[in-house]
């Protein structure tokens, strides 16, 4: 018995303790919590107050809009209780004011009107919900937590939002430097075949470098995209890349090919475009290689293509190649100057180029073109078509 007289009670006073426990942590929690509440009654503001007070709120009183509105610039609130009817103005007044400064701030309205009316106009204009006085202690508490309540769900959506958006744009930037290493990588692949069409032909060293320089100068002159120059950038350095395909006793032949010999020779375009076609990345590239050869009159090879039937890029570059060839030595003679160069492509307007592309070109002075000579030979660098589409400077003309 005296065992069961010690045991009476436990289970209770474990519930209680518990619920006590539980009763401090809500308290706590809603310390945290500041409600401002709006009348210009006195003995209503405090009779609110004092109840919320009670419940564990942070509760700061406004006898009208004005007050209420410097509390608002000078505190944080979480829940907003106001009268609709005050002396010195409507509150529905203060609830718009509320609503366009901080559209998540819930605004609970008081009013003594039984006016359906009036309610739906509240909520219309951004209330969250309406009492009616008198009200009951009960009632307004469970008013003012749904409202905080719902504050809470729309704080989360918030910040839900702002971490989504901040995932985006970290996963938006790792892609792009994917994207970028990416494109890096396939620079070290143009310089590796770069490389090894110089070991197969070495009249030709130095040529892809200067006429792709010369090529994008070209095409930004003319106003191609950005994007579309690093493709012809791309096509113009790899355009004699189906040469590795080409025996060495005719590739590297001093004297002059025979006619057959020249039929083999001119099948570097499409072993070329072969190459490189279901390479991805060089698929529009592939084209270039392909027509470069092609003459504006449809006399050139492998396809007798004419006019616009030529890619932009094979045209650009056409004129490009040959001003690099005149001004580049060659084993059968010198190089000759920008000038004769000049000449030799206006000649040849209508025929062997778009005389569109000649146009813009002759207004490029020389400088320009000894410019880039000279850089690229001077620095001897790796080639980048990422690097020289971006520093390439665009004639003013």
């Amino acid at each position: 018995m005296a065992l069961n007289a010690a045991g009476v009670g436990a289970p209770n006073s474990k519930m209680n303790a518990r619920a006590e426990a539980e009763t401090r942590a809500i308290v706590r929690a809603r310390r945290s919590l500041r409600i401002l509440v709006v009348d210009d009654e006195a003995h209503v503001r405090t009779m609110i107050g004092s109840t919320l007070e009670r419940e564990g709120y942070d509760v700061q009183l406004a006898g009208c809009g004005r007050e209420a509105l410097e509390a608002l610039e000078r505190n944080s609130f979480d829940l907003v209780l106001t009268d609709i009817v005050m002396q010195d103005g409507n509150g529905l007044a203060l609830l718009e004011r509320i609503h366009a400064l901080q559209p998540n701030l819930p605004v609970v309205m008081v009013s003594a009107i039984h006016d359906i009316s009036v309610a739906i106009d509240s909520m219309r204009r951004g209330a969250y919900d309406y009492l009616l006085k008198p009200f009951e202690r009960e009632h307004l508490v469970n008013t003012v937590q749904r409202a905080l309540d719902h504050r809470q769900v729309l704080q989360e959506s918030h910040n839900y939002q702002q971490n989504l958006e901040q995932i985006v744009q970290a996963r938006t930037e790792m892609l792009r430097q994917a994207m970028e290493d990416l494109e890096n990588s396939y620079d070290v692949t143009l310089e590796a075949l770069g490389d090894a069409l110089d070991l197969k032909d070495s009249e030709t060293e130095g040529h892809s470098k200067r006429v792709t320089a010369y090529t994008i100068a070209l095409a930004r002159a003319m106003g191609i995209s950005p994007a579309q120059i690093k493709v012809i950038a791309r096509g113009a350095f790899l355009h004699d890349i189906g040469k590795m395909a080409i025996p060495d006793e005719i590739l590297r032949k001093p004297g002059k090919l025979t006619p057959d010999e020249q039929e083999v020779m001119r099948e570097h375009c499409t072993r070329g475009y072969h190459i490189l076609r279901k390479i991805p990345f060089l698929s529009e590239a592939a084209e270039i290689v392909y027509s470069h050869q092609e003459h504006y009159n449809g006399t050139g090879y492998p396809s007798g293509l004419s006019g616009n039937q030529i890619p932009i890029g094979a045209r650009i570059f056409a004129v490009a190649d040959t001003l690099d060839a005149i001004t580049s030595d060659r084993p059968y003679r010198k190089a000759r100057n920008f000038d004769l160069a000049r000449q030799e492509i206006l000649r040849c307007s209508g025929t062997q180029f778009d005389p569109a592309v000649v146009e813009v070109f002759l207004k490029i002075p020389n400088e320009l073109w000894q410019e880039l000579r000279s850089e690229i030979t001077a620095q001897n660098k790796r080639f980048s078509t990422f690097d020289v589409a971006n520093t390439v400077t665009p004639p003013k003309l």
